[in-house]
């Protein structure tokens, strides 16, 4: 197994910086997702790790061993693409024990270790059909099984289930992660679905125009984003965003907007207090930190209109318009406004957020 930690890493492709000045430090036998857009750089991050890409300046460690120099084959990896790269003419069995044919293990140990991935991926009854007779699922699961027979130091996973219908990366999201845990081995996992870094990684890398937002649990990501692009990529339905000014209303500072004026918290009012009263900043709450009624509650309110309902089998998504937005909240499915009411919706201030309205940094 291996620690991986990039210190101060960057790729550059002539002028362009596509990694800069990276910082992670990725525990033995953990399982890191790096996360974000197409372009961010993720890639490139997995790829500098793999070797197949000339670090620019910086340092990759394994454990403590600078990697930058060593050459692929030398840095014991494995890596899983969402391209299976499986030889079409050969079997099941053949295309896992390929690896270790060409390190010249003997045909008992090489039967030994494919036959253990196999039971592992349960697709010990496939190993004699080729590719073609598979579907994607079984065609990724013999890929990872590839991987696994290597016994590496570290797993490298490049989008691996991308194209798979969503029932089956449902499926495979649960398989892959029950894999590492089993096999206790570092993992580094490259995507660009939020879902599949939420559900599967210890810790989330979010990645953006090359540059690190934020590292920490998928917990930690999703409670306390560092800024608002984090906390508008991770989540879905995606947080709600409104523009509003801070006010003082006899001592307490307060959130104005044109269709509400919400109290902040004491602990809130003392991470604002360098924004200055009358500042303005960008509101974020995410759909299931807030409520709706059709009749107004006793407590302070976001007074709208229902815009549009959509049922998500056992969720209700309500699409509410304000004066200037509109915002989505997270009901149950037995919800019954119907589009043009009046709505009311209130804010579990607790789950909120405040940002700066330039920087983007989060206040609270």
């Amino acid at each position: 197994m291996a620690r991986v930690t990039f210190r101060n890493v960057w790729k550059k492709y002539g002028e362009f910086a596509a990694v800069k000045d990276l910082n992670i430090d990725c525990p033995d036998g953990s399982f890191l997702s790096i996360l974000g857009p197409s372009g961010c750089g993720k890639s490139s991050t997995m790829r500098m790790v793999a070797g197949l890409e000339h670090i620019s300046a910086g340092d990759i460690l394994f454990d403590d061993r600078r990697i930058n120099d060593l050459a692929p084959k030398d840095r014991d990896v494995a890596m899983v693409f969402e391209n299976y790269a499986l030889y079409p003419h050969k079997s099941v069995f053949e295309n896992m024990a390929n690896p270790l044919k060409l390190r010249g293990q003997e045909g008992a140990r090489i039967k030994d270790r494919v036959t253990q991935a196999a039971k592992l991926l349960e697709i010990g009854h496939l190993l004699e059909r080729r590719p073609q007779e598979l579907s994607g699922g079984q065609k990724q699961r013999v890929a990872i099984g590839r991987a696994i027979v290597r016994e590496p130091k570290l797993f490298l996973f490049d989008e691996p289930i991308a194209h798979l219908d969503a029932k089956l990366r449902a499926h495979m999201r649960g398989e892959i992660k029950h894999m590492q845990r089993t096999l206790g081995t570092t993992m580094v996992y490259v995507t660009h679905d939020q879902l599949e870094a939420m559900s599967m990684a210890d810790q989330i890398a979010v990645m953006h125009e090359g540059e690190l937002q934020q590292l920490g649990s998928p917990r930690e990501v999703y409670n306390k984003p560092v800024n608002a692009w984090v906390a508008g990529f991770v989540g879905e339905p995606a947080m709600n965003f409104l523009t509003c000014e801070i006010t003082n209303a006899g001592g307490k500072l307060m959130l104005t907007h044109p269709d509400f004026a919400l109290a902040l918290k004491p602990e809130q009012m003392k991470c604002l207090n360098g924004a200055g009263t009358a500042a303005t900043v960008r509101m974020g709450v995410r759909p299931d930190a807030l409520a709706i009624s059709m009749t107004r509650p006793a407590e302070p309110a976001i007074t709208g209109k229902v815009f549009v309902n959509e049922l998500l089998g056992g969720d209700m998504i309500v699409e509410v318009e304000l004066a200037d937005a509109r915002i989505r909240v997270k009901t149950a499915p037995e919800f019954a406004g119907a589009p043009g009411e009046a709505c009311y919706v209130t804010v579990n201030r607790d789950k909120w957020h405040a940002f700066d309205a330039v920087t983007g940094k989060a206040f609270f």
